[in-house]
């Protein structure tokens, strides 16, 4: 008999095997990607010391438009790679979180390059 996947666990099972090989130090933090249905979030993390050192979505309050599109997460990767600079960030991991590298979250990371962060 035919068993439906989980969609869910298969997530959690390809973010799982991403994070096996990445990891954010102080010197080059993780770019971490969430995509739900509606918004779409970005945060910087230094996984030595467990810290959120930056962090952008398309809820933030100068955030305009919908947060669901490829528009949208090109303007919050620009607004975490712009935050991460400041901040004196240059270099991140990129951690597209179990997602394919594609649509919205590949638009978040040419947003982020585009604004100065090199990965």
């Amino acid at each position: 008999m035919f068993k439906k996947v989980d969609r869910k666990q298969a997530k959690t099972k390809r973010h799982l095997r991403v994070r096996k090989k990445i990891s954010g130090t102080p010197e080059r933090p993780r770019l971490c990607v969430f995509r739900s249905d509606k918004n779409i979030y970005a945060q910087i993390i230094d996984d030595v010391n467990a810290v959120t050192l930056v962090a952008a979505s398309s809820l933030d309050k100068d955030f305009n438009g919908t947060g669901s599109n490829k528009e949208a997460a090109r303007i919050v990767g620009t607004s975490v790679a712009k935050k991460a600079i400041e901040k004196g960030i240059t270099e991140v991991v990129f951690d597209r979180g179990g997602y394919i590298y594609h649509g919205r979250v590949q638009e978040l990371a040419e947003g982020a390059r585009e604004a100065g962060l090199k990965f």
